[in-house]
């Protein structure tokens, strides 16, 4: 039960920063007493507990945009809420076509190691380089789209995917509150979808993940908590700094658990 409520502490720290909560709970599994990893279930389900946040902390965004959207009234919010189904099809075409690979190749901490420093540094250029001109009342069909392929790299395990669709929406000019704004908004569908999925697996199948269902429970209890919290620091901290100590912290730990697994601290599996 303390591991369970460890990793969502964990979870609950890590889902919103662009430092890929995946990747964490991969890293910080293997060095559990029972070395397991506590595999892609247990982040999905978990994440439901996160996700609980986001509709808390956004509700009045998220309300305007389900009115807006479902009275047609052709304004941004009824175009976000368009753009936010579009951009959730990727990764719901490439998460079903790829499960095997996200559940078994995508756990490698070689990969992850790999994908924790080099999508730290593309976060790094694109926050170095966007211009901050745009807000999300001139989000486009094709900017959309782009997002919605952005997520779907969150597949991989230290992607993030906050990362990745901060990254894109800085690299195409959107203002750091806004790309982080959407990143928020647009991970709705997609992890409540994959977290109540992995729930029903769950619920059916006691060897989906190495900890039981009441200690999935505690861990997503856990995660909604400490994630709402992150928010709230988050949208302020974005406000006037930049997402430079991430990028620094990505590499760092990418580093430092290759050395690890090249020493043989770990073992990547």
């Amino acid at each position: 039960m303390l591991e369970a409520l460890f990793l969502g502490i964990v979870q609950g720290l890590t889902e919103f920063l662009p430092i890929s909560s995946s990747a964490h709970i991969r890293i910080v599994g293997a060095f559990m007493p029972n070395a397991n990893d506590p595999g892609a279930a247990f982040t999905a389900i978990t994440q439901i507990g996160t996700e609980l946040a986001v509709l808390i902390y956004f509700r009045k965004d998220i309300l305007n945009i389900l009115r807006s959207w479902f009275k047609r009234d052709g304004s941004a919010e009824a175009r976000l809420g368009t753009l936010i189904i579009i951009g959730t099809l990727p990764i719901i075409a490439l998460g079903y076509l790829g499960q095997d690979y996200i559940t078994n190749n995508f756990r490698s901490l070689w990969l992850i190691a790999s994908t924790l420093i080099i999508f730290g540094l593309i976060l790094g250029l694109a926050d170095r380089i966007g211009r901050s001109e745009k807000d999300l009342s001139t989000l486009s069909v094709r900017d959309g789209i782009l997002y919605g392929f952005a997520q779907a790299m969150a597949l991989i395990p230290g992607v993030s995917r906050s990362g990745a669709t901060i990254a894109l929406g800085r690299f195409l000019g959107y203002k750091r509150e806004a790309a982080l704004r959407y990143s928020f908004l647009l991970a709705i569908p997609a992890v409540f979808g994959s977290g109540l999925y992995e729930l029903k697996q769950a619920m059916g199948d006691s060897t989906v993940s190495v900890y039981s269902m009441p200690e999935i429970l505690v861990a997503t209890v856990t995660a909604f908590v400490i994630g709402y919290a992150v928010i709230a620091w988050l949208m302020k901290f974005i406000s006037t700094k930049s997402f430079t100590p991430f990028v620094i912290y990505r590499v760092v730990l990418g580093s430092a658990l290759l050395v690890a697994l090249a020493t043989g601290v770990i073992s990547a599996q």
